[in-house]
């Protein structure tokens, strides 16, 4: 190797040791006759002095010629610093340079390459090799290797098998959109990418694998978000003989696990609360535990009293936010103002002041008496001093709306503490849902989720009421990952299908090779994926899945560094038959 040590190993112990150092230059203090350096590398940074008493003018001369991001090779002695700095590893020493040799000059970088950066996110994608020298980046991307080797260990331990998938696949139709590849080989056919490896990972339960696993990458060709991106990188998972609730215990100790080993974390014992619940009390499916707030129901005690917006809503629902009723006229329009917006969609905001006297004072006093606006507090379990915040119309809209709002207060009020963790498994959800807009059932997870026992019966007389054998892993209001029981009998796949509106000649040529599969003694088997880049950024406190991706696509889905996507030649469409 050039070097004898890295840029963050050295300590006061290796006082007097002579060494060899790599890495670039960060900063340079030039004082004449006295120079300081920071040398960096992935591991640390280490401070370098030349000195005129010691250099040569020919050393001096060669420090005074360097630049930022200069590569450089440094050979000299370990000394403690007279100024340690505590907030360096290394800041107790310092090198007393004796050789240098410049390995590559540098160009001044657009942007600087330090922890606190000026650049804009833009700049520093196009030039991401850049933006990866900074240190919190090379943190995030060994928090990513150190999650990738934490989940091998749990899941080899459990004879779990790590199994490569294709990624030249078969198009199909349900779920977000495929990226298709044209064959040059057979014209005007097309493989695709694989949104996931859903139905390749059940073949090997069917081939007796029993228990699978892939840090599998996945594309989907949707609109992106700060935890989106068309292509992402799941724990798939798979595993045969394994009832639901084996599924939730393997993988609640799989994330306990890595949050454990790679952040010395203990979590929870993981709550599970079904579909419907979380519906009605946090209108969302994915609802966000680290505070309370739970939504109440309000309709059978704020209807006829002559106030229009309650009497004619299908639903009246509220939340109660503690210690607020002190918020001013301001805070409370501009509280209307918010949920009025076209993305939230309410038509309008209630709110009851509880205040520390005992009285209430409401936005809707005209209409309501004080015994009335009582009885919504006991409701609500409001205390003097509280505010409650209420909303109506029709139902799945207004809960949307004040999820929201729960939300915005949970933020305001800086109750989402991102160093809490609050796990909760959401089950029981509905198999199908309607789709008003193509007029039939669409599956709420995916086509092979098996439906609950009980509700087999009723698959085509009350679709709408069969609830599925799916679960999703939710932590502080994100969604990590989401898996089912899978449909391991051709005729309930087949039944299945035909709801979902594929005749049999469709089904056939979509999935008549799982069909087929289930014929030959599938074992009943079920599954799960979890989100590796959302579990990253959950870890390291992001606020985007794309400071843990190394080359990640921007919000407009482009590749901004390399260009992506670009025009291809001519004689290459000709070449594919395009």
């Amino acid at each position: 190797m050039l070097r004898t040590h890295t840029c963050g190993d050295l300590r006061l112990g290796h006082a007097g040791l002579t060494v060899t150092l790599c890495g670039w230059v960060q900063r340079i203090r030039n004082k004449g006759s006295l120079i300081w350096l920071d040398l960096r590398d992935r591991y640390g940074v280490t401070q370098l002095i030349f000195e005129g008493e010691t250099a040569t003018p020919t050393l001096i001369h060669q420090a005074k010629e360097l630049k930022r991001e200069y590569v450089v090779k440094v050979r000299g002695t370990v000394r403690a610093r007279k100024d340690s700095n505590p907030h360096m590893r290394t800041g107790a020493i310092e090198i007393q340079v004796q050789t240098l040799e410049i390995l590559n000059t540098a160009k001044t970088p657009p942007f600087l390459v330090e922890a606190e950066t000026d650049g804009g996110e833009e700049l520093r994608m196009q030039y991401r090799y850049l933006d990866l020298r900074r240190p919190p980046l090379q943190d995030n991307l060994i928090l990513r290797h150190q999650v990738m080797l934490q989940t091998r260990a749990y899941l080899n331990q459990r004879q779990f098998l790590e199994i490569e998938t294709p990624m030249l696949i078969q198009s199909t139709p349900e779920g977000a959109r495929d990226f298709v590849v044209p064959s040059r080989m057979h014209p005007g056919q097309y493989y695709a990418l694989p949104q996931s490896p859903q139905t390749l990972k059940q073949l090997l339960m069917v081939a007796g694998f029993d228990r699978y696993y892939q840090l599998a990458r996945c594309f989907r060709d949707e609109d992106l978000r700060a935890d989106r991106q068309l292509e992402f990188s799941q724990i798939d998972c798979e595993l045969s003989f394994a009832t639901q609730a084996d599924i939730l215990t393997i993988f609640e100790g799989l994330v306990q696990h890595i949050f454990r080993n790679v952040k010395n974390i203990e979590l929870p014992q993981f709550a599970h609360m079904t579909y419907t619940r979380a519906m009605e009390l946090y209108g969302t499916d994915k609802p966000d535990l680290r505070f309370g707030m739970p939504f109440v129901e309000l309709t059978h005690l704020a209807q006829q009293g002559g106030f229009r917006m309650f009497d004619d809503a299908a639903l009246v629902v509220g939340i109660c936010v503690q210690g607020c009723a002190g918020y001013t006229r301001r805070q409370l329009d501009e509280l209307t103002d918010f949920v009025k917006q076209r993305q939230i969609g309410a038509s309008g905001l209630v709110y009851v002041k509880y205040n520390t006297d005992g009285s209430l004072k409401s936005s809707v006093d005209k209409f309501f008496g004080q015994a009335q606006l009582s009885t919504w507090a006991d409701a609500l379990q409001a205390q003097p001093g509280d505010l409650m915040l209420i909303l109506a119309g029709e139902a799945q809209a207004t809960r949307q709306a004040l999820a929201v709002l729960r939300l915005k207060m949970g933020d305001t009020l800086n109750l989402r503490n991102n160093t809490q963790f609050a796990p909760l498994w959401v089950v029981d959800f509905p198999l199908l849902e309607w789709d008003k807009t193509t007029q039939r059932y669409h599956a709420r997870h995916h086509p092979f989720t098996a439906p609950r026992p009980e509700d087999i019966s009723s698959l085509e007389e009350r679709p709408e009421a069969v609830h599925a054998q799916a679960y999703d892993l939710v932590i502080n209001g994100v969604e990590i990952g989401g898996g089912s029981i899978r449909i391991c009998n051709r005729a309930v796949q087949e039944r299945m299908l035909r709801i979902l509106g594929f005749g049999n000649e469709e089904a056939e040529q979509q999935f008549g090779f799982l069909l087929e599969a289930l014929e030959y003694g599938a074992p009943p088997h079920g599954g799960i994926a979890l989100g590796f880049d959302r579990l990253c950024s959950l870890l390291g406190r992001g606020e985007s899945i794309r400071s843990f991706i190394a080359f990640p696509k921007n919000n407009a889905g482009r590749d901004v560094m390399l260009k992506a996507p670009a025009p291809i030649s001519q004689k290459q469409l000709e070449e594919l038959g395009i």
